[in-house]
């Protein structure tokens, strides 16, 4: 179980603030269950502002509250305040991997598992595991601890939501590899928003709180600047916004309060061309804000049969629909003469509200005499809210 406990001030980040994105009932409603595994996220807009130390903070409220609580992994960056909030903590001891001749050492699932702890602390969700390991991601470690009854708490900064990833390397210019897919946040039972001014996040990098004194100046002209890291917080505050609405339309719907709306749905149009994966992130966003289910759509043609003429976009296509699961949409494939047609209908089936397409690789003579999807759908689905989102270009 993981209980909320009021929040003593940090002395490292006095102008902290936290919004809390929380599941209403969290606490036992009868004592003869065991109460199911909860996840806390804690959601920062970049390094430094906090996140571990506040997570470390509520560990030792919960082990003073006489809950089992344990640390899996945690990473001090180096972060003294920090490495003093381990002292009182049980830690299960981190287990070593050999990879290409080099001893590494990652988080033991196993060891965990085996201990069986009420709640772990784990740390730096969005890392990638030590090829070798059992799960490729570490979220996937999470995963794995929730379903065997043991809550978590963990952390990640916005920039790693797989959603955010075209916006994040278009404002700081920088490719941000390491993600974590945007159902496993939906499936938190409380976000935690730990969040300070740029202003004093710049503040606190200068006074090296957060990196080491020569990588200063070089991330205050990158990442740390002040409107890439303005971006980041709001991109934080209205994520965190999202699961307060879905949280509290759930517990309305649960507690008889009111009817719930009829729900927007997302339509996402697949593509085999490149950049598939842009239409798939806007799509999930959508979906996001209206805390809808969405669908990822493909509709093939007996001219296509891509498996056969176009091997290289048939794989563009598998990945796409593999990325649409990651990011929680129901993937469908269709069969028919033509696709205008197979999409409408699906889209009046099912109530679509918002489509996302993307832009056409055809010429204007080519739409001018063999007609055009986006017109023809756009002619028969008026209602219907439509983003046309450009992809890449093929090289020539």
């Amino acid at each position: 179980m993981i209980e909320p406990q009021p929040v003593h001030p940090q002395p490292e980040d006095p102008n902290s603030e936290k919004i809390v994105a929380s599941s209403p009932d969290l606490q036992p409603q009868d004592e003869a269950k065991p109460e199911p595994a909860k996840l806390r996220v804690y959601l920062g807009a970049a390094p430094g502002v906090g996140k571990t130390y506040r997570m470390l903070e509520h560990a030792h409220q919960l082990r003073a509250h006489g809950v089992d609580v344990v640390v899996g992994l945690v990473e001090t960056h180096g972060r003294a305040d920090t490495a003093a909030l381990i002292d009182g903590l049980e830690i299960v001891p981190q287990k070593e991997i050999v990879y290409r001749s080099v001893t590494l050492r990652e988080m033991d699932l196993d060891a965990i598992l085996a201990r069986r702890p009420a709640v772990c602390v784990v740390d730096e969700l969005a890392h990638s595991n030590v090829p070798g390991s059992r799960h490729r991601k570490r979220y996937e470690d999470v995963l794995e601890l929730l379903d065997a009854g043991i809550s978590v708490m963990t952390a990640i900064n916005i920039q790693h939501l797989e959603t955010l990833n075209d916006a994040v390397s278009r404002s700081a210019s920088t490719q941000v590899r390491e993600t974590v897919p945007d159902s496993f946040l939906k499936r938190a039972d409380e976000v935690v928003n730990v969040d300070i001014t740029v202003d004093e996040l710049r503040s606190r990098l200068r006074d090296g709180k957060i990196y080491a004194p020569e990588k200063v100046e070089q991330a205050l002209a990158n990442f740390f600047r002040k409107g890439n890291l303005n971006m980041l917080r709001e991109l934080a505050l209205r994520t965190t916004a999202e699961q307060v609405s879905s949280a509290a339309a759930e517990y309305r719907r649960n507690q008889g309060l009111e009817q719930a709306p009829i729900p927007e749905k997302v339509m996402v149009c697949l593509t085999s061309r490149p950049g598939a994966e842009r239409l798939l992130r806007v799509g999930a966003r959508i979906a996001g804000r209206l805390a809808t289910n969405w669908y990822a759509v493909y509709v093939d043609t007996p001219s296509k049969d891509l498996r056969n003429k176009d091997p290289e976009g048939f794989a563009r296509l598998e990945d796409a629909e593999r990325l649409a699961r990651e990011l929680g949409a129901r993937v469908l494939n269709f069969k028919g003469k033509n696709v205008a047609d197979t999409l409408i209908d699906f889209a009046r089936q099912e109530n679509i509200s918002h489509v996302v397409f993307g832009q056409s690789a055809r010429t204007r003579f080519e739409i001018l005499f063999r007609g055009s999807v986006l017109n023809r759908f756009l002619a028969e689905m008026r209602e219907t809210t439509v983003q046309v989102v450009p992809l890449v270009r093929h090289k020539k």
